[in-house]
């Protein structure tokens, strides 16, 4: 029994099944973490989405922003849609309605049974515990399995205006500050206020204020092990008691599995499937 943590596949299917024949994978043993982005800018969105559904107690998954942009697009939100994406024949699928009932059901945090590991798509702010994180999360959960999940993502989801975590922090703003910190964060200040300009790989030699969110000594989650995706140029880390796994697969790079129980990273080469971002848009799911 192994559980394999899988860095951002963003439609590469091939390359997953590949490397899943690499290192044995044992489906009726083995577990598979998936840290987010399942979907987008690689050439089979929809494959990944029905293998990771298949998967059901054997698989996990949290929510990435280029999960979260394909939610929004399924509501219709037009104005996020980029040249980019390549989610179409999920819109158009037959099954789209269940897949996108199941993917909004995801959590942002999952927790390991056994081990003090978790796992997110980008990050835990500094100024939360593991606890604490688990239910933030948890809050925004509750609202994306409720009644009003269309209201949240459709009016309250998206914006960069929300830096911020405040003691009184209510209300929408509250979750969308929960939202962006775990599936959009690279870097923050020590309190936690997020620095969404910043994208590229963090300099030996940088300073001030805003930092990479796992290199602040008053991190208080250092308790776990906190396994993350989202930040391709940063590539792999193990270090900060923190695992990247988004080591670009989809821009030729490599697609990593992370195995826990023996502390290994397994990788595969992959070819560039990435279609050109030229004339994109802006979008909040821009990685």
């Amino acid at each position: 029994m192994a559980t394999y943590v899988i860095g951002d596949l963003q439609g590469c299917f091939d390359p997953l099944q590949t490397l899943l024949t690499q290192i044995n994978y044992q489906p009726e043993q083995d577990t598979l973490w998936f840290v987010g982005d399942i979907v987008n800018r690689g050439p089979q969105s929809l494959e990944c989405l029905r293998f990771v559904k298949s998967l059901g107690e054997k698989g996990q998954i949290v929510l990435g922003n280029h999960d979260f942009h394909l939610i929004a697009c399924a509501l219709g939100l037009e104005k996020y849609r980029s040249k980019a994406d390549t989610i179409d024949p999920i819109l158009n699928a037959p099954d789209c309605d269940e897949l996108i009932d199941w993917l909004r059901q995801q959590p942002l945090m999952v927790k390991h049974p056994s081990f003090a590991a978790v796992m997110v798509h980008a990050g835990i702010p500094p100024q939360w515990s593991i606890n604490e994180a688990m239910q933030h999360a948890q809050e925004v959960e509750q609202i994306l399995g409720g009644a009003e999940w269309k209201i949240f993502i459709k009016q309250h989801l998206f914006g960069s205006k929300t830096r911020e975590w405040v003691p009184l922090i209510k209300g929408w703003e509250r979750m969308r500050y929960i939202v962006n910190a775990f599936a959009r964060m690279r870097y923050c200040d020590p309190q936690g206020k997020l620095d969404f300009e910043k994208k590229g790989a963090p300099s030996s030699s940088a300073s001030g204020r805003y930092q990479p969110w796992f290199v602040h000594p008053n991190r208080r989650n250092k308790d776990h092990q906190i396994f993350f995706g989202h930040w391709s140029t940063l590539g792999a880390l193990d270090g900060y008691q923190v695992h990247s796994t988004d080591t670009g697969c989809l821009w030729g790079g490599l697609l990593t599995a992370y195995c826990l129980e023996t502390q290994h990273r397994h990788t595969l080469q992959c070819p560039q499937t990435a279609k050109p971002k030229k004339n994109s848009k802006t979008t909040p799911s821009k990685s």
